[in-house]
């Protein structure tokens, strides 16, 4: 019974005194502790302030603690709706709650005839509302503290008392990684009608950034809660240059997608997508869009038509078609048995 605020900390002292007073006396060998809680709220799954407090009491006690949220919508499947809730309510009906004294009280007398008894403790500490949790802070609980499990991996997860070793850091891209070739950019946007494509980004970086911002709080729902990278490797590999570059190509002079990619190094799937986001960018900015089967779709046809307008396209090295297809991601420890 807590007499501050309803916060993640309080909450989790809450689990720190049961612990303390009765869990490590009930079950000494025990390693792991299984928690279940609501969707939201101080201990919901979008608290960051709840992770953080549960980071610290797995380093204290030694525990991992196995957390499993309950869906929207569904807290009162949780089995202490049913076990000890009702009954608290039950014995507050016959006496009135005039001091937070009573409501201790009233808790440690509910019994029942199958044998439930309550203890009940009151927690005189200051759990101010508004504790930030920093976003390096839950990145480093993300990377090396918190292991996700199953499908719905935000409401299933386990705190480790000792975080894991810090990620090795990221290879240097091999060859054929990095960003194509700027000299086969910078012709492909001549052949295109466009003079400088560094300059012309610089133009448009805004004017992307706002258009991209709104197409992703579209397909949310919702704006922006944390930044979790971008979400298409593919694409985050071309820069703005390029990809103005490949929707000059495509929508002015004709070059398909396949084609595209094969020359910019990326799947064409993924010039699909990049040309068509960069189309309204380009309209506002008054380049003149048209639409058609393509002129250009072989390597010869590029060829000709770059010894047509004398432009010489420096042209990469063949090589696999890149796929859109993400690694596996790491194995988690095993799901715990609810």
């Amino acid at each position: 019974m807590g007499t501050s605020c309803d916060t993640a900390a309080f909450a989790v002292n809450a689990l720190r005194l049961w612990w303390q007073r009765e869990g490590a006396l009930r079950y000494p060998g025990a390693t792991r502790l299984l928690v279940t809680a609501d969707a939201g709220g101080p201990d919901g799954y979008r608290c960051r302030l709840w992770k953080d407090q549960l980071a610290v009491l797995a380093a204290e006690t030694g525990l991992k603690i196995s957390v499993v949220h309950f869906p929207p919508g569904t807290s009162k499947w949780n089995r202490i709706e049913h076990r000890l809730f009702c009954h608290i309510t039950r014995t507050w009906r016959t006496r009135p709650l005039m001091t937070a004294d009573d409501a201790v009280a009233g808790i440690a007398a509910t019994v029942t005839s199958q044998g439930l008894k309550c203890t009940a403790v009151r927690d005189d500490a200051a759990y101010p509302e508004g504790a930030k949790v920093s976003g390096e802070r839950l990145r480093y609980l993300q990377d090396r503290v918190v292991v996700r499990h199953g499908p719905h991996r935000d409401w299933n997860y386990t705190i480790l008392p000792a975080p894991r070793p810090a990620p090795e850091p990221e290879p240097e891209p091999g060859p054929g990684r990095a960003g194509p070739d700027p000299a086969l950019v910078r012709a492909l946007a001549a052949l295109a009608g466009i003079g400088d494509p560094d300059a012309l980004a610089g133009e448009l970086a805004l004017a992307w950034d706002a258009a991209r911002e709104h197409r992703l709080t579209l397909e949310r729902g919702r704006g922006r809660i944390r930044r979790c990278g971008n979400s298409n490797a593919s694409l985050a590999r071309l820069a703005l240059p390029a990809i103005l570059t490949a929707a000059a190509c495509r929508y002015t002079a004709g070059m398909s997608c396949a084609l595209i990619g094969t020359l910019l190094g990326v799947h064409h799937a993924t010039i699909g997508d990049a040309t068509r986001y960069a189309r309204p960018v380009l309209e506002q900015h008054g380049l003149t869009i048209t639409t058609g089967r393509p002129r250009i779709s072989t390597l010869r046809d590029l060829r000709e038509h770059a010894s047509a307008t004398g432009i010489t396209i420096p042209l990469p090295q063949p090589h696999p078609p890149p796929s859109r297809t993400r690694p596996p991601p790491a194995p988690d420890t095993p799901e715990p048995a609810n």
